[in-house]
């Protein structure tokens, strides 16, 4: 039994490093960033966290829809481009950085117009270039991270946003004690920081360590160029994929109230602890199987197996504990959120269906074939989470929008199935012709 799992670790070891690396990064940045908004609380007045805290969301979703799908192509294009994967990486970040820098001066030169809230944006030129360096910075380091996890470094990421995450930190605690800003540009600076200095570090080390030549780095305009229509559809399909998450929140207000759009978004950031694990496992199950379908459904009937023991684990802890943990918030969060987040965080099983699904379609290269329909599932998660606030209020929410992802997986489970099914499919008919079956094993360098 020992030497059967021993085998079993061995043969699936890339898999499981990579994603336990990507799910230990969402804990350590989680614990590091309550610490950080804590003393951000504590050593700042509630106008500069409230001004610093707009302008870093701001910052954030700026910089996440200028990353132009670049993140999730990489993952899948440096597999298959050998020999080119640092040119590629190169050429990508000089396209997002310069593109988010752009977006960043707009942004910091509209928005002022539009709220004085943001006014500190334009209130010197100083503001205005660190907004614009700090989006920029932003879209790099997030495409930066998913290169490495195309070329199975996820440990690599890890480093680097457990680095950023210390590096602002410290640089808050510094900040506040010796250059106290009342504004919050201050708070804003960290984040810059922590991203330049975590960014060159890693790859300063990298590159001496391996000590590449410089040729290694000149960008492939010419491959970015073929590869465009493809980032454009992998693009669509993020900003599809990550769209109702960002609205539903937002619906709750204008259904309910700001009263119970925090009781629901602390139940939803609760529930979605559980989500951490298939989207773990589905990202690198595309970045192993980008140039190996043939050991896809091994692999799927791996992470399908992972997904479903793990977040089993997770919800039943969520289930039995609900109380609990909501009442660290407050007694009136543990009133009013309980069954909201009890039902929220039975959505992750119909969930990891989809998140397969959309892995395989990549693995495929048939992103365009599941645009269209994730489209019309996250509009069928926000038409059935609005309908049911209308009759259930955040009861009738939740149960509105798990309802919605099991339609989905509904849907996606036959894509699944089939990936499923494939390797065995292939052994009957090897078995049927009287040949032995090949073993189909993965081994941790792949």
């Amino acid at each position: 039994m020992k030497t059967q799992l021993h085998q079993w670790v061995k043969t699936n070891s890339t898999m499981l490093f990579n994603t336990g690396s990507l799910a230990t990064t969402s804990v350590v940045t989680s614990v590091l960033g309550f610490a950080y908004w804590w003393l951000a609380a504590q050593r700042f007045p509630p106008a500069a966290v409230g001004f610093a805290s707009a302008a870093i969301s701001a910052m954030t979703l700026i910089g996440t829809l200028c990353i132009l799908g670049m993140g999730t192509l990489l993952i899948g294009e440096l597999p298959r481009q050998r020999g080119k994967e640092l040119s590629l990486i190169s050429a990508s970040l000089i396209l997002v950085g310069g593109v988010a820098g752009l977006a960043g001066m707009l942004f910091a030169a509209i928005a002022p117009l539009i709220s004085p809230n943001f006014g500190p944006l334009r209130s010197d030129p100083l503001n205005f270039a660190l907004f614009a360096v700090g989006v920029s910075l932003t879209a790099i380091s997030l495409v930066f991270d998913q290169a490495l996890v195309g070329l199975l470094r996820s440990d690599l990421q890890l480093w680097r946003n457990a680095l950023f995450a210390v590096l602002k930190l410290v640089a808050l605690f510094m900040g506040a004690t010796m250059f106290f800003h009342p504004l919050g540009m201050a708070i804003y600076a960290t984040w810059a920081f922590g991203n330049i200095i975590s960014l060159g570090l890693l790859i300063g080390l990298v590159v001496y360590r391996r000590k590449w030549p410089g040729h290694f780095f000149q960008p492939e305009w010419s491959l970015m160029r073929q590869l465009r229509a493809a980032a454009i559809e992998h693009h669509m399909l993020n900003l599809v994929l990550q769209a109702p998450a960002l609205i539903l929140p937002v619906l709750v207000t204008v259904l309910l109230s700001n009263t119970a759009n925090a009781w629901f978004y602390v139940s939803w950031m609760i529930a979605s602890i559980s989500t951490l694990i298939p989207y773990a496992l589905t990202t690198v199950l595309y970045a192993t199987n980008a140039t190996q379908s043939d050991t896809l459904a091994h692999k799927v009937r791996l992470t399908l197996f992972l997904a479903v023991l793990l977040c089993g684990f997770i919800t039943a802890v969520l289930l039995l504990a609900s109380r609990q943990v909501l009442g660290v918030f407050g007694h009136n969060y543990a009133e009013q959120s309980l069954w909201s987040m009890r039902i929220l965080a039975l959505g992750v099983f119909p969930r990891l269906i989809k998140d397969h699904y959309v892995a395989i379609k990549r693995i495929h290269r048939r992103i365009s074939h599941a645009i269209v329909p994730m489209l019309i599932g996250g509009l069928l998660e926000l038409s059935m989470a609005a309908l049911g606030a209308h009759f259930g209020g955040l009861l009738g929410l939740g149960l509105g929008y798990v309802l919605a992802l099991c339609a989905e997986a509904i849907y996606g489970a036959r894509t699944v199935y089939d990936a499923v099914r494939f390797k065995t499919k292939e052994v009957q008919v090897q078995a049927g012709r009287g040949q032995a079956p090949p073993l189909q094993s993965v081994s941790p360098s792949e």
